[in-house]
């Protein structure tokens, strides 16, 4: 009998630590940033459209940033623009270890968009022209990832 009982007891340990470790791999969501940004809820009369077909998962939450970013250059509020891409900046960075390595390429394709139109808002003399179609490759670039799978 003892040594059905030590079987067992092995058995019941290997599973254990099995389940443990899928436990922990699936604990958060890679997809989602950990913390909403400040005024991330407000919404524009561009609304994002669902995002979830993307190989870098569910991208409307940053996509949204940018067309409030949008918004703004449109009405050539700069400052307030410049404001509200420093949102999209600090969500795209907190979410980047959990979205970067499911597609590594369209991640970095994003990012650079993300950084010109930060380069073009927080530019000594930002022209709204320039800014224009710096956060409209940005839109750009979130709508093209729609759909890969």
């Amino acid at each position: 009998m003892r040594p059905f009982q030590n079987a067992i007891r092995h058995v019941a340990i290997v599973t254990s630590i099995f389940l443990l470790g899928i436990a922990a791999g699936c604990s958060k969501p890679a997809d989602k940033p950990a913390d909403k940004p400040a005024g991330s809820a407000a919404t524009t009369s561009m609304s994002a459209p669902t995002q979830s077909g993307s190989k870098l998962g569910d991208l409307s939450e940053f996509r949204s940033i940018a067309a409030d970013v949008a918004a703004l250059v449109d009405k050539n509020d700069l400052p307030g623009a410049k404001a509200r891409i420093k949102d999209l900046e600090s969500a795209w960075d907190s979410a980047e270890a959990g979205i970067k390595p499911r597609a590594a390429s369209d991640w970095h394709m994003l990012d650079k968009a993300i950084d010109r139109a930060l380069d073009a808002l927080r530019a000594s003399s930002p022209k709204q022209s320039d800014c224009k179609a710096a956060i409209d490759d940005v839109v750009k670039a979130f709508d093209s990832m729609k759909g890969q799978s």
